[in-house]
Order: C-alpha cells, then sequence, then structure tokens
C-alpha cells in the first residue's frame, strides 16, 4: 500500500499597504516583511498620478534608493536623499520588500517629511506584522561601517519605547538634519509598538556612524520578525498577550 505525502503550503506573506495624507506631507508606503514582489503604489488622482517621466510619479525609474531583485523589490523617494538612503538599508539588510514615496513640505524644512514618514512606515510595520503570535520578539545585532559600529536591539512588545545614541558631529547629513535620525527612529517605535535601543558605539565619520546604525536596526528587526518553528499562534509572553 502507497501513501503519499505533500509539503505545507508556505505561510501567507506579511504584506501592508499605508496611505497617511495631511496638511504638511503625502505619503504612501507598501511593506512585504518577507520580501517578494510588490506591486506598485497606486494613483491617488491628485498627489502620486503614476504617469510623469520622474519620480515620485515614474516607479519605473531607477533611483538613488532603489533595488529590484529576486527576493526583493525596494523603491524609495521621499525628496531627502540621506533618508532613502538609510531607508533602503535598513528594508535591504531586514529581508523586506518597500515601496515608499513622499510629497512634503520640503520648502519648510525636512522635519515633517522625515517623521511623517517614519511615522506611515511604523503603522505599516504594525499591519503587516499582524497580531505578534508566533514570532521570535526579540533581536539585536551589531553592524560596522569601516571604521563605526553600531548595536540595535529591539522587542516586539507592543510597549513603544525608544533610546537612541549617536552623537553625530555636524548638523546635516546632506539634507536631513542629523536630530532628525533620533526624532525619525522614536517615531517608527512609537507607530510600530516596540521597544527599541540603538547605539553608536564609535566612529569618526557621520555617514559612517548612520548607515552602521540602520544596518544593525534591519538585521535586529530581521531576528525579532522570525517566524519560529513549532510556535505557531504561540504569544511569546508570560502575561499571554502582546
Amino acid at each position: 500500500m502507497s501513501t503519499s505525502s505533500s509539503s505545507p503550503s508556505p505561510s501567507p506573506r506579511r504584506t501592508a499597504y499605508i496611505s497617511r495624507n495631511t496638511n504638511e506631507t503625502k505619503i504612501q508606503v507598501s511593506l512585504s516583511l518577507d520580501g517578494g514582489p510588490l506591486d506598485l503604489l497606486p494613483a491617488d488622482g491628485s498627489h502620486f498620478v503614476n504617469d510623469g517621466l520622474r519620480p515620485p510619479q515614474n516607479q519605473n525609474a531607477k533611483t538613488h534608493a532603489s533595488q529590484i531583485t529576486f527576493s526583493q523589490q525596494i523603491w524609495i523617494w521621499t525628496g531627502i536623499g540621506f533618508l532613502d538612503h538609510m531607508l533602503h538599508a535598513w528594508a535591504k539588510h531586514a529581508g523586506w520588500s518597500l515601496r515608499i514615496r513622499c510629497s512634503g513640505d520640503l520648502e519648510i524644512d525636512d522635519h515633517h517629511t522625515t517623521e511623517d514618514t517614519f511615522l506611515a512606515l511604523g503603522t505599516a510595520f504594525t499591519t503587516a506584522l499582524g497580531p505578534r503570535s508566533g514570532i521570535a520578539r526579540f533581536g539585536h545585532a551589531y553592524a560596522p561601517l569601516d571604521e563605526a559600529l553600531s548595536r540595535a536591539v529591539i522587542d516586539i512588545s507592543s510597549r513603544p519605547f525608544f533610546v537612541g545614541n549617536f552623537d553625530f558631529k555636524s548638523p546635516m547629513m546632506g539634507t536631513l538634519n542629523t536630530q532628525m535620525v533620533h526624532h525619525g527612529l522614536g517615531s517608527w517605535a512609537q507607530n510600530a509598538g516596540v521597544t527599541l535601543h540603538v547605539d553608536v558605539i564609535k566612529g569618526d565619520n557621520d555617514h559612517h556612524r548612520a548607515e552602521s546604525a540602520f544596518k544593525a536596526l534591519a538585521v535586529a528587526c530581521k531576528m525579532a520578525c522570525q517566524k519560529v518553528v513549532g510556535k505557531e499562534g504561540e504569544i511569546s509572553s508570560t502575561k499571554g498577550v502582546l
């Protein structure tokens, strides 16, 4: 008597789409925590029409923060080049697929665009993650970039809290105010519902310090979001809830 067995079907990817509109910014975020393909961000008939020759309207245009591979699709345009670069590194090393575009009041400064982008990404993260069951919950990582070294520790706790130490030497990195790295990550932690500590341990160059911090955060996020075989549906908390 012969028997047959079939391998279990893969679990669905954890994805989310967020549109966040205020008087200061218009933002679209599409996120897959498990990588893979993403649809183009939709036209909204007003701010994003998808018929331009250049980003953010033309999402097929290759930009400084776009990278399409078999396992990941990343396309980011906020109008702040250095912010795009950090978000690109975060998505790449976390294993995410991520599309972001923002139309913000950069004629004022970079504050609203940066803050609202991190808020929208935090909302997309917690939406994609879902009920927070069956995951590792905790993640930690070190990441170097030449002389710079950073550490990130995350707890997907539903207890938003952020502590960051960066000690940047200059007020600006490109057109991004260095203060906005701390404020942006704090905004992300708030909407993502995580406890997050990010520390730049050493480094002389501000670009290296920032990039090593985002890479450490990426690897910590990847660890914390991992599904734990045999723990499906279980909440990793003595309280029984997160």
